[in-house]
């Protein structure tokens, strides 16, 4: 920045078309409350000339603003992750620094954020309380955010002090000199990402124990301003407990632990541990299918990038090994014609909703099979957007099994007919169990955005910038039409592999440094650059053929 500008005693701030004149030392967040009226939700970043700027920073030159509120996506997840500050300091307030040897932000469940502890004492209700209450103190002071770039040793020696090695591990696979500390009121702590300025901003959230530890309720990002009643989902929980806890016992809790293993050349044993696991998992639910009896439908059902084709396959061949004959359905070549696909409300096609299927003629051909009967099934062109009947006959014997893959196989809509005891629901997704550190959670978004993007690339030309533009559209799609399901699955199967970003990386980054900067999409591939910084890269050579990852990367030896 020039001199001029750094010295001046005001500065011009174009806000919507207008510009306005400010006295040198003025802040985003002072300018965010003359423009808070002209949006429907709390401002909590600014963008200037193209740059997320956090709302405390000071402007320091002339320059054109936007704002981003909490129905932003980035916006959001600032106003989540500055709870997470405030609850990391109420809880070392209330329970004493010396009693805490771990907290540690494990996954979502629904609206809420899960965390579990280690140290010298229990989560009470009585004590979950006191630390909502400190909390809230915190709110109601409207404490100041302080962030300050120090250099790597200082803050190595402050994390230290505070009992915090993941992150003195993490910042030892960092390229900068220099590390951005948040302090709360004298509480220190590193986050991946941005902050509101003070506490105050933080108007909505609740904890409460579960389990055996304690789940941090915030607003859904639609929804900024209302706090939905929490609902446990005991499946969900149960799944990613068990990734958590095996990364637990493979000392791979966070990406520091994975680059350890990689900087170690254990990368081969951890591929081939994680790789028998998931086949185990999948032999376990093959030997479920079997041992109910008269299960002739085995549907499978879970968000986009889960690897669902693969584990389809995989499972597939597990039921071989007892003696099963499966048949591959896809609800796809179930589609109405294109004529007749519901719209979404800006006119595009709804492929996504469960009206965009023919159901009545779905039930009508699952029933006849069922009863023995010899079917023709179609075939759905996607080119003329009609299904076609090219002879493609299936008759069930009493070794016969349909596995049919499709976003709305856990809805019993879909199925109406068929009677519950024929059906077996699968829920499959990517549950990433990997920490950036104890404070820094990976959210299973990302893993699953990463996948598809390289996925893309791979198999369809479309560029990083394109996944991105479209992933918001396929988020609500999963919101309404497989998460509400997926507490009624009969087995949940987790697809994500702790390894797996230390191989998306090298496919992922040359795709997302072609988006430019003032493309819409840019912050979302400089948030994506920075997370796949703290990684080390390595190649595929060492992958099984049939691994889930290679659904992405290529190189299966299933047709995916």
């Amino acid at each position: 920045m020039d001199n001029k500008q750094e010295n001046r005693n005001s500065y011009l701030v174009t806000v919507g078309g207008k510009t306005r004149e400010y006295p040198a030392g003025i802040t985003y967040g002072e300018i965010a409350t003359v423009y808070q009226k002209d949006y429907p939700h709390q401002i909590a970043l600014a963008v200037r000339d193209g740059k997320i700027r956090e709302l405390f920073k000071k402007v320091d030159r002339d320059c054109t603003v936007e704002f981003l509120t909490l129905t932003d996506d980035t916006g959001h997840k600032t106003y989540n992750r500055t709870a997470i500050l405030i609850l990391m300091k109420a809880i070392q307030e209330v329970v004493g620094a010396d009693n805490i040897e771990k907290i540690k932000l494990e996954f979502a469940i629904g609206n809420g954020l899960y965390c579990s502890k280690n140290g010298d004492f229990e989560v009470t209700d009585a004590l979950v309380a006191e630390v909502k209450a400190k909390m809230q103190e915190y709110i109601n002071k409207d404490l100041y955010v302080i962030k300050r770039s120090m250099p790597l040793e200082e803050a190595n020696i402050i994390f230290s002090e505070q009992k915090m090695e993941d992150k003195v591990n993490l910042f030892k696979y960092r390229g900068s000199s220099t590390v951005n500390v948040y302090n709360l009121d004298g509480y220190k702590d590193y986050y991946y990402g941005y902050m509101l300025p003070s506490t105050g901003y933080v108007k909505h959230f609740d904890l409460r124990k579960y389990e055996d530890g304690f789940v941090l309720i915030l607003p859904e990002k639609k929804n900024p301003d209302v706090l939905e009643e929490f609902k446990p989902l005991p499946k969900l929980f149960h799944a990613m407990s068990i990734a958590t806890d095996w990364g637990d016992k493979l000392g791979v809790d966070t990406v520091a632990d994975l680059n350890d293993e990689i900087r170690a050349g254990r990368f081969n044993e951890l591929v081939l541990v994680q790789e028998a696991l998931q086949e185990r998992r999948i032999s376990e639910i093959a030997s479920d299918i079997v041992s109910r009896g008269g299960v002739k439908f085995v549907m499978i059902a879970g968000p986009s990038s889960s690897g669902k084709t693969t584990f389809s396959h995989r499972l597939s061949v597990q039921l071989k090994t007892h003696g099963l004959v499966p048949h591959p359905i896809a609800v796809d070549d179930y589609f109405v014609n294109r004529e007749n696909t519901p719209r979404q409300p800006n006119g595009d096609y709804d492929f996504e909703c469960l009206e965009a299927i023919d159901m009545k003629q779905f039930n009508e051909d699952m029933l006849k099979l069922l009863a023995g009967e010899r079917v023709e099934l179609p075939t759905f062109n996607f080119v003329t957007g009609k299904r076609e009947y090219k002879g493609n006959y299936k008759q069930l014997g009493p070794d016969d099994v349909l596995v049919i893959e499709g976003i709305h196989g856990l809805n019993d809509k879909m199925s109406y007919a068929l009677p519950a005891e024929s059906k077996y629901k699968i829920y499959i997704s990517a549950l990433t169990s990997l920490n950036i550190d104890e404070h820094n959670r990976i959210p299973t978004t990302d893993g699953r955005l990463l996948r598809r993007m390289v996925r893309d690339a791979r198999t369809r030309g479309a560029t990083a910038k394109r996944t991105i533009q479209m992933w918001p559209s396929v988020r609500n799609g999963e919101e309404e039409n497989i998460f509400p399901f997926q507490e009624s699955a009969d087995a949940m199967f987790n697809s994500a592999l702790i390894y797996e970003l230390a191989v998306l990386k090298q496919y992922a980054e040359p795709l997302l440094y072609n988006i430019e900067k003032g493309e819409p999409e840019y912050f979302e591939a400089v948030r994506l650059l920075k997370f796949l910084s703290y990684f080390l890269g390595v190649s595929t050579e060492e992958l099984p053929k049939n691994s889930i990852v290679r659904e992405f990367v290529g190189g299966s030896c299933f047709k995916v």
